[in-house]
């Protein structure tokens, strides 16, 4: 697991960003920039998302992240994140005790319960190879998971998009409205304090002007803009 942070440590409230699965770090760079100059002391997270199952990713990855935060003295530490990397988060908070300087949750386009693609492709060998272990574990039955993790418990906003450029999987595995990997529907989680959906496709909805504004303003406010 490695990490970029910006320099700058009179900064109190960090935010730990998290990309998705089968991707890095340069996917948040630009929300990492955005944040950056909006006053928060950012850390981009690469971790290896085709290694490992989804819980050992996030203690990996999430568990080192948070005690730097802790020892850089962060008053409130926050979590931005892509698609797979929401479900590390939940994962991370299901099975660990909170900080005590837990902030706010951005989840952009997250899998809250699962995804119809895996469901579609996970038997296939070449799926299997691709997406590994973690890429298993994102279909929508009740034993996968993204729904035994429950309800969350933290402020948690969702960010979902409802355009695709992808049209095999929006044609033939989801349901509409969707962004191409996930429906709007599997966004939701149980206990989410907000939900927006706004006109992005699902690999670089984290680059829309309109969601790195709406990302800082929840994190700031609890609340996106309307």
């Amino acid at each position: 697991m490695t990490f970029t942070a910006t320099n700058n440590p009179i900064k109190a409230e960090h935010v730990i960003l998290l990309h998705g699965i089968g991707c890095t770090a340069l996917f948040l760079r630009k929300m990492e920039k955005s944040l950056s100059k909006q006053g928060f002391f950012t850390h981009n997270i690469h971790y290896p998302s085709l290694t490992a199952p989804i819980a050992q990713l996030a203690d990996n990855a999430i568990g080192p992240a948070i005690s730097h935060c802790q020892q850089a003295g962060a008053a409130a530490i926050h979590f931005v994140t892509h698609s797979m990397g929401g479900i590390l988060v939940r994962s991370y908070l299901r099975h660990h005790p909170h900080p005590l300087t837990l902030g706010r949750t951005v989840m952009i386009a997250p899998p809250n319960n699962g995804s119809e693609v895996a469901d579609a492709l996970k038997n296939l060998w070449i799926y299997r190879r691709f997406f590994g272990p973690a890429g298993q574990e994102l279909c929508t039955d009740a034993n996968c998971t993204p729904k035994q993790l429950g309800p969350v418990n933290f402020e948690l906003g969702v960010i979902a998009g409802n355009r695709s450029y992808d049209f095999i999987c929006s044609r033939f595995f989801l349901r509409i409205p969707n962004d191409g990997k996930v429906t709007v529907e599997s966004t939701r989680v149980e206990g989410m304090r907000d939900h927006l959906i706004l006109s992005a496709a699902h690999t670089f909805i984290a680059h829309s002007p309109e969601v790195l504004r709406q990302t800082a303003h929840f994190l700031r406010h609890g609340t996106f803009s309307r």
